[in-house]
């Protein structure tokens, strides 16, 4: 098979990052645009690379010679009338997008729940595989297909608790996934929780870059010593599966249980009891340490708490260990606050709950925010009498990742 060469690998990721903003105009400008920086033989390469036809490569080129675009209201405005050319290829092939999501089934990575996929395998090879089995499409328009599928193509990343995979790991995110879509279509909430990583409070240096005037940088810190009056946050996040919504609970004090369920109930009050109003349970996906974890007996007693408040069962499913970057929360709301200040640094509790709440995406994400300076001393120790009085049902499938707090005491 032929290796592509370096510049055009480059042609093709360029391609990728931006062909979803371009129509079909900007898409051969754009087209034609790399052609003519490659020269002799660009048409080609890069009408195979993008699949952005010759034509209208060179209609693209002809336009950036003139240096002028037809009248938007002309016929000569697109390539092709409306509704020429050839149809989709799901049009003509409606099987097409189920064959491909066979190639790259989430449950062989073990995201089942799914409103964030995953692939493995290159562009190249599935359009190889769906070649063999009688479309004709090209590594290009695959990648569309995925994009469109809600695929997205992710880096390795060191995470891993440092266990090996539990042998039940597909069985529980299958169940967790079974567990959710029979809450969301009772109409009941799905949230998934965790905490982010301790922020520093102050004139630090933090990752990214922001458009400043020319030559004058952003001044922050040459150290990362705490400031003993702001210390650190923690922000505790809650996101509303169904609703892409989040909440993002940012605590001064200890990251425990106590703040972790705290952090709940404050989603429950400010959002999910208005989302929710019929609610008959509420549905709690969570990792399996940290400060909700699987084995702490705290976080059991606090969601007994929140359960005998709301006067609503809540079922919780933590994810095995190993797991933890499967939560939706990492990737559709930690992600995309992390995106949002990069670069600014986060200089008091105000500028950091207001860039938490200003979080947006394209695809509807909206987030609210909130200060709590409430006290979370850790430590705190649970006795198996209050253990035993917990209204807490283990399920028959791993009990100690999957189970339900009712509202009430057994004793």
């Amino acid at each position: 098979m032929r290796m592509p060469h370096p510049i055009e690998q480059q042609i093709e990721a360029r391609y990728a990052a931006i062909s979803w903003t371009l129509d079909e105009r900007m898409r051969r400008l754009w087209a034609a645009t790399e052609a003519k920086a490659l020269g002799h033989g660009g048409i080609v390469t890069v009408a195979r690379i993008t699949g952005v036809s010759c034509r209208a490569i060179h209609v693209g080129l002809k336009e950036l010679d003139a240096q002028e675009l037809p009248d938007p209201a002309s016929k000569t405005y697109r390539v092709r009338r409306s509704g020429a050319g050839p149809k989709e290829l799901t049009e003509k092939s409606p099987d097409l997008l189920k064959d491909l999501e066979s190639l790259v089934e989430p449950v062989t990575r073990g995201d089942p729940m799914s409103p964030l996929r995953w692939t493995t395998k290159s562009l190249r090879t599935l359009a190889a595989e769906l070649n063999a089995m009688g479309y004709t499409i090209s590594h290009v328009k695959v990648g569309e297909l995925l994009h469109d599928l809600g695929y997205s193509l992710q880096a390795n990343e060191k995470k891993l608790e440092g266990k090996a995979d539990h042998p039940d790991r597909d069985a529980q995110f299958t169940f967790i996934n079974a567990q959710a879509e029979k809450a969301m279509e009772e109409g009941n909430p799905v949230i998934s929780v965790d905490a982010k990583k301790k922020e520093l409070v102050g004139p630090y240096k933090n990752a990214g870059q922001t458009w400043e005037p020319k030559g004058a940088p952003v001044e922050v810190n040459d150290h990362d010593f705490p400031d003993k009056d702001l210390g650190r946050v923690t922000p505790y996040g809650v996101y509303d599966v169904q609703k892409n919504e989040g909440w993002v609970n940012v605590g001064t004090d200890h990251d425990t249980a106590s703040f972790a369920v705290e952090s709940i109930r404050r989603w429950w009050t400010l959002m999910g009891r208005k989302s929710y109003p019929d609610a008959k349970e509420l549905v709690i996906t969570a990792d399996g340490g940290g400060s909700n974890a699987s084995r702490s007996r705290l976080f059991k007693v606090e969601i007994q708490a929140l359960a005998n408040e709301l006067g609503l069962p809540v079922r919780v499913s933590h994810f095995p260990p190993g797991t933890s970057k499967w939560n939706k929360i990492e990737h559709r709301l930690f992600s995309q606050i992390s995106m949002n200040w990069k670069g600014q640094p986060l200089t008091s509790h105000e500028v950091i709950v207001n860039l938490i709440a200003n979080t947006r995406t394209r695809k509807g994400l909206t987030v609210k925010a909130g200060l709590d300076e409430n006290r979370y001393p850790p430590g705190v120790k649970v006795p198996d009498s209050q253990m035993n009085a917990l209204n807490l049902q283990k399920n028959s499938f791993h009990g100690e990742w999957n189970y339900v707090v009712s509202p009430g005491s057994k004793q």
